[in-house]
């Protein structure tokens, strides 16, 4: 891999990266606070491609430039004298660098590690392939990453109250519904079902990107849907209820919501929660 190989190489994946950031595809790897991130890299790696263009091209300027002075600008050569002084330095120089010295070796004195094509896979898997959202199969293999808060904030007016599903796991595993005051909550997030067929409503909460993701899971209860296919979103309006359990995975507390209606919604445009840990 040369440098204008190199070169190529760092500007597509600059041009990859600003256009996940762009479109949002950066959502399926990590949390939507690091797009500006993320959109400087993808900026660093394209000028980095460029400059590397514009060196490469100056240098080969100049070795042209140097070979014409060469040609015009020395005196007679004595070709016997330069003989016997190059057969004379040879004969102690290695093989590879005789090679260099008279032209045949040009080109191979610096070959980068072909292993740096490597370099080529993750450009064509982020442009290739759109991995899905982390979602049932994971939650229900990991322990829930549910954690007590250190405060609650003031309830958002209307009824049914509309709450994020983190919020409302803290609020009832670790509040107790007090902080609800016997209001009807409306929570989204994905079906999980587990080895009995129970049903869990989840989010994945997100530390920093998708390879941290972790479960937080609310059981459901009262009028569920008959038919529930994991994976499917749904939004689900309900009330607090004292019943729990702890997770079979890390044995961490799950509360349960109490529901009165559900039906199905379509993916949100970020699949993950990211408020567990602000």
């Amino acid at each position: 891999m040369n440098r204008q190989a190199q070169a190529a190489v760092l500007f597509l994946v600059g041009a990859a990266v600003l256009h996940a950031s762009v479109t949002d595809l950066y959502l399926r790897y990590v949390k939507a606070g690091l797009r500006p991130l993320l959109l400087a890299a993808g900026v660093v790696l394209i000028v980095t491609a460029l400059a590397t263009v514009w060196y490469e091209m100056r240098e080969h300027r100049k070795a042209s430039a140097d070979r014409s002075g060469d040609e015009h600008g020395h005196g007679p050569v004595d070709t016997a004298a330069n003989t016997e002084t190059a057969a004379d330095t040879g004969a102690h120089e290695p093989a590879h660098e005789r090679g260099l010295a008279d032209g045949h070796g040009h080109g191979h004195g610096h070959r980068e590690p072909r292993v740096s094509w490597l370099l080529v896979l993750p450009l064509l898997a982020l442009i290739l392939v759109a991995p899905p959202a982390l979602g049932s199969y994971s939650a229900m293999r990991t322990g829930t990453a549910l954690q007590a808060p250190f405060g609650y904030a003031e309830l958002p007016a209307g009824d049914p109250v509309p709450l994020g599903l983190v919020d409302y796991a803290g609020r009832a595993a670790y509040g107790h519904g007090r902080s609800l005051g016997g209001r009807q909550v409306r929570i989204t997030g994905f079906v999980a079902l587990d080895s009995a067929g129970a049903p869990y409503l989840v989010r994945m909460a997100l530390n920093c990107c998708a390879a941290d993701a972790q479960p937080v899971k609310v059981g459901l209860s009262g009028r569920i849907p008959p038919v529930l296919r994991p994976d499917t979103w749904l939004q689900v309006t309900g009330r607090y209820t004292a019943r729990r359990t702890t997770d079979p995975v890390n044995g961490g507390v799950i509360p349960y919501l109490e529901v009165s209606t559900a039906k199905p919604v379509p993916a949100p445009h970020d699949p993950y929660d990211e408020s567990w840990n602000n």
